[in-house]
């Protein structure tokens, strides 16, 4: 009888061996071998370009201090951006960082009497995203930071070159004792620097320039991926969703667990996935890589993006593309939402997303000088902005317009970031035909210098050779394919 029972026993078990290889070979749910994620999606047909984590890695400005408390800003997409950082800083190494409390210098002294330069991000970025821009060797506690500004400049009367890097928490700074830069480095971006408008600073940090700047005012067709192409992209089983229309007329597919709201007749989209886990813990970085996977599979990139880090506290769950039409970003002006993609992550999982389906023509329809304010006019308006206490960073922007036959109108502005992350438009460019007054000149046709004249150095004839590469001098943005194809 017990061996019966034995018998018995050892063929089911043996069954029961079969019919698990069985499943496990067919993958049945929940026997499978794969875990799968609840965001697999099919992905019906390739939508934009897809980019990769570096393309979306660089500074919003570079400022160049010139020495004798002169200074100039200058934005990605330009010539002399590019030439600085690509082929003048992204090549060196730095290493060897010692930790110092953040006021280990006098860096008011330093801003004004040290020629130099500063790689500026806002609200900062991980050390390990920014290894994607640099060459970057460092310990462990340097490589968890999050550092907002790189600073190298040239002490004055000596030949040492310092670089530092600073944390966003406003605590310590890092400097790299061995960086491959030299002298003639910090020569070269000052000498840049010479062909640029030139700004002063405020007293809380902000960069004016001393008269006004030119921009341009541009038009460009574009076309619009279709809601249902969208949907297709974002749902794991198109057939199972349901298409319904809310009060305000916005479209809104739903398969039970995930949505998809449409709006602003068809040029924006808002995901939503709630049944994303809810972890607390989040690591930015990896949010980050998780972020620009998922817009490569799920709608692609229209031009240039820059990552934006989130306001402190965020804990690296909320993610900001910022889209860049040739130098300058975009600003979004509501009711017209356009210029960002933003999306919340749960452990590289993405809970929201947020985005524009308007993808633009590669060549813009019509272009026209505009002049945006500089001098006692603009700090004037930036001392009537009535939020002028929170304001945090002054940058020249592009308000979107959308227009009649599929158009959409860029206009230079002069933007305000304010302490709480928004972003606000401070005052317009010039009307259409403003001059600004012409600089004075001397019997020899020459412009009459400043009174204080300028030091002459390497850095001029450095500055020189590339000002004579450059056909129409280095205040003009590359070209979006140019730019493009460089990020």
């Amino acid at each position: 009888m017990k061996e019966k029972i034995k018998t018995t026993a050892l063929i089911g078990l043996v069954v029961l061996s079969l019919l698990q290889s069985y499943l496990l070979a067919y993958s049945m749910p929940g026997l499978g071998v794969t875990v799968r994620s609840d965001q697999d999606y099919v992905i019906t047909e390739p939508i934009g370009t897809a980019k990769s984590v570096e393309s979306v890695i660089f500074p919003e400005e570079l400022v160049i201090h010139l020495g004798g408390n002169k200074h100039t800003v200058i934005y990605p997409g330009t010539q002399f951006y590019e030439m600085i950082l690509n082929q003048r800083i992204q090549g060196r190494e730095f290493k060897g960082f010692q930790r110092s409390p953040s006021d280990v210098l006098n860096w008011e002294e330093i801003r004004k009497n040290d020629i130099g330069i500063e790689l500026r991000f806002d609200n900062g970025i991980p050390v390990e995203l920014l290894q994607k821009l640099l060459k970057l060797e460092g310990d462990l506690l340097f490589l968890n930071e999050t550092i907002d500004r790189i600073w190298i400049f040239k002490t004055t009367g000596t030949e040492e070159i310092r670089t530092f890097f600073f944390s966003s928490d406003g605590q310590m700074v890092y400097e790299s004792v061995r960086a491959d830069l030299t002298v003639r480095d910090v020569q070269d971006y000052v000498g840049f620097g010479q062909f640029q408008p030139l700004y002063t600073m405020t007293a809380d940090g902000l960069y004016l320039p001393t008269a006004p700047i030119q921009s341009t005012e541009m038009v460009f067709p574009y076309e619009t991926y279709s809601p249902d192409l969208m949907q297709r992209s974002l749902f794991f089983d198109p057939s199972t969703t349901r298409a319904l229309e809310d009060r305000s007329g916005s479209q809104i597919y739903t398969d039970g667990k995930r949505g998809l709201k449409v709006e602003q007749n068809g040029k924006w989209i808002s995901y939503t996935d709630p049944s994303a886990p809810q972890i607390t813990e989040n690591v930015l970085s990896d949010n980050v890589y998780a972020s620009v996977d998922f817009v490569n599979q799920h709608g692609g990139w229209d031009g240039v993006h820059r990552f934006v880090n989130a306001l402190p506290g965020g804990e690296g769950r909320s993610i900001r593309f910022k889209q860049y039409v040739e130098q300058y970003p975009v600003i979004e002006t509501p009711p017209f939402r356009y210029g960002y993609m933003r999306l919340t992550l749960q452990q590289g999982v993405v809970t929201e997303y947020s985005r524009s389906l308007i993808t633009l023509g590669p060549k813009s329809e019509s272009r026209k000088v505009r002049w945006l304010l500089g001098g006692e006019a603009l700090q004037q308006s930036l001392t009537n902005y009535a939020r002028r206490s929170e304001v945090e960073a002054l940058f020249p922007a592009l308000q979107a317009s959308p227009m009649d036959d599929n158009l959409i109108r860029f206009t230079p502005v002069w933007a305000v970031r304010l302490t709480d992350g928004t972003e606000e438009v401070l005052v317009d460019a010039y009307p259409n035909g403003y001059e600004p007054p012409q600089e004075p000149v001397d019997a020899d046709g020459q412009e009459t210098a400043d009174a204080d004249g300028k030091e002459e150095t390497d850095a001029t004839a450095a500055a020189g050779a590339g000002a004579a590469a450059l056909s129409s001098g280095g205040v003009n943005p590359l070209k979006a394919s140019d730019w493009n194809h460089m990020r």
